[in-house]
């Protein structure tokens, strides 16, 4: 509804904001870490990577802070990625959609919901290398970028209330942001695959 967009605007930047704010703390922190005490150690799996943080904080201590974070960005990843999954998929199709429906109401939203974060919960366990399954995935996610801006550009033009659609001199920047980072995203994806 248009009177829930100007919230829906300060969500989003707000989250965004707090968002990568948060991981460029991690980053800093972890690269000043990392190579401070063995700084040719491997990273190749996500033990090395915990051992690399631990000396710092202790090993109780580290191993605390080491696994909550895994474990709370992979819940908010799996919540997000999956309830977005059986949202898109009620759009799409006309089912009901939403978390205020009973189960027994969208049985199709929910359905696909479970789907999702069961089948994430078996790639998961299945697969004996964490570090290249999630390189992987944000290799494909970097080479879907450009459709997926794509799409939101299209959305913004043709689907929004007309007094909210992109055009003009605003339209043009966010077609330039939308091709540039997504030519970005093309170009870090395929740089990371051996052998392009």
């Amino acid at each position: 509804h248009p009177e829930h967009y100007r919230h829906a605007r300060w969500d989003t930047a707000f989250g965004a904001i707090i968002t990568q704010a948060i991981m460029a703390a991690v980053l800093i922190a972890t690269a000043a870490t990392i190579g401070r005490l063995n700084p040719n150690a491997p990273l190749d799996t996500v033990h090395q990577l915990s051992e690399a943080i631990i000396p710092y904080l202790g090993n109780t201590w580290g191993r605390i802070v080491f696994s909550l974070g895994i474990l709370g960005a992979g819940m908010v990843a799996a919540i997000v990625a999956s309830l977005a999954g059986a949202w898109g998929w009620g759009e799409v199709t006309g089912f009901r959609h939403s978390l205020e429906h009973h189960p027994k109401d969208a049985p199709w939203f929910y359905g696909i919901y479970t789907t999702i974060i069961v089948a994430g919960a078996a790639a998961v366990i299945t697969i004996p290398d964490l570090v290249s399954l999630d390189i992987g995935v944000e290799v494909m996610n970097a080479l879907l970028l450009p459709l997926v801006l794509g799409f939101l550009v299209a959305l913004s033009v043709k689907a929004l209330p007309a007094e909210h659609r992109l055009r003009g001199p605003y339209l043009w920047l966010v077609l330039f942001v939308t091709i540039l980072a997504g030519g970005l995203g093309v170009y870090g994806g395929l740089n990371s695959i051996p052998g392009w």
